[in-house]
């Protein structure tokens, strides 16, 4: 039986399933699994969800990795619960990204698809309750198991148990678009943990707006920060060497503004580009002297609103290339692809970094970028990114709605005197590193059991 137990849709491993039948193992990485080495494998479990016909066909044969249990969970309840409510419903909730006058729409079908978030839960409240040795702590992981705590508290009223909170928490009046029935389970589900954890005060503050009474459970902020040593170690391996001088020649000694994100919808991929489109339109002296260089990894193309998203970054780019473009320039280079060797070298490489999402419950890249970039950067950061709290007194700080500010941010920080730049970075790379993975999850586990 363990004693620490971890709950995430994603585990640290997964499978890919070759044509010949084989199971190919593939580790991941990340603040909970060097949290859970910090402990002892003997003592620890973590329990996540099946996600693909590798993984589930590693459950059926009975192949595992030391100290995770994997679920599968039928495809179709999976379906459901993750893209059909956790993504769909609880994402745009807490992002309050809605097209009010279309959404949301709460009919039988959404509560179809919320007996199956239901049942998801608790299948995970249940393997955890069996697995779970006497007095154990539980740290159970974001919006998609945010019925777990109430769950396991039913059957295991004697295990500790706490839960953290990734993105932001939706403010009262968003909350209450929920039917009430389905947001009082919501919020009781959340409160049967002993212990809630968010990345920054102001979710923190928001889930307490919304659930009244809190009872018994504790709120408290933990925000997550980089692992420095590590993020330069995978910075400066060969292939992002190489990498870099690609980049370098692509730029041909220019200026650069860096972004990496998903394309999610609540990153603000379009405004970026709309403000850089306004940089240099309205001080057309950047023209030939600055490149864009923008990450947009593909995100949750399976949703019809993603894909047409992912096209309008697309397009979007395309249109600056040709309004400014030269022969000899190229104004937006951009990569809609998972390439994180392209991304790592396009952080060395940041002369300035565009950070804007309209809603984040951190956002690691504010931090990181500081943390790699060679010659200092200047962050151009959203007021409304979970970094802000930490972050706002050395970055240049903008409403993400507002383009023409951003715009003239991103000029503000191109003229930076280079010594202050420097300084701004050496404070920004100071705090983001206070608190890496392996320390942010401890702390969380001593408060737990404390």
């Amino acid at each position: 039986m363990a004693t620490v137990l971890v709950a995430s849709n994603r585990g640290p491993v997964s499978y890919v399933l070759g044509e010949d039948g084989s199971l190919d193992a593939r580790r991941g990485g990340g603040g909970l699994v060097s949290g859970l080495s910090a402990i002892g494998s003997q003592d620890s479990l973590w329990v996540c969800a099946a996600l693909g016909e590798g993984d589930r066909e590693a459950v059926r044969r009975g192949t595992g990795e030391p100290g995770v249990r994997m679920l599968d969970i039928d495809p179709e309840v999976y379906a459901d619960a993750y893209n059909g409510i956790a993504n769909s419903v609880l994402w745009f909730l807490h992002h309050h990204l809605y097209d009010i006058p279309r959404g949301p729409v709460f009919d039988a079908e959404f509560r179809r698809r919320w007996e199956s978030y239901r049942a998801y839960n608790r299948a995970f409240a249940e393997a955890l309750a069996a697995e779970a040795a006497e007095g154990a702590a539980v740290l159970v992981q974001d919006y998609h198991l945010a019925l777990v705590p109430g769950q396991l508290r039913e059957l295991r009223p004697d295990l500790r148990i706490a839960h953290f909170t990734h993105t932001p928490w939706a403010s009262p009046p968003y909350l209450r678009m929920l039917p009430d029935d389905i947001r009082e389970e919501l919020l009781r589900g959340m409160l049967g943990a002993d212990r809630l954890g968010f990345h920054t005060r102001a979710w923190a503050r928001a889930f307490e707006d919304c659930a009244g009474d809190l009872g018994s459970t504790r709120v408290a902020a933990h925000p997550l920060g980089v692992d420095g040593e590590e993020l330069r170690a995978l910075a400066h391996r060969p292939e992002v060497d190489e990498r870099l001088a690609q980049l370098r020649n692509e730029v041909g000694g220019r200026k650069t503004i860096v972004r990496v994100d998903r394309t999610e919808l609540s990153k603000n991929i379009l405004r970026g580009l709309l403000a850089y489109r306004e940089l240099l339109t309205v001080h057309p002296e950047w023209r030939e002297r600055v490149v864009h260089l923008a990450s947009a990894y593909p995100s949750r193309q399976d949703l019809d609103s993603y894909r047409s998203y992912t096209a309008a970054v697309r397009e979007l780019a395309e249109e600056i290339n040709a309004e400014f473009g030269t022969a000899g320039w190229q104004p937006v280079l951009v990569s809609v692809k998972d390439d994180f060797t392209r991304s790592l070298a396009a952080y060395r490489l940041a002369d300035v970094a565009l950070v804007n999402p309209v809603r984040d419950g951190m956002n690691l890249v504010a931090k990181e970028i500081p943390v790699v970039s060679e010659a200092g950067c200047a962050l151009v950061l959203s007021r409304e990114a979970g970094a802000y709290e930490e972050l706002h007194e050395d970055a240049l700080t903008v409403n993400p709605f507002d383009v023409t500010e951003t715009a003239e941010a991103l000029h503000t920080a191109l003229t930076m005197p280079p010594s202050e730049r420097t300084d701004r970075t050496k404070r920004l790379a100071a705090t983001s590193t206070s608190q890496p993975p392996q320390r942010w999850f401890l702390d969380q586990l001593d408060a737990l059991r404390g």
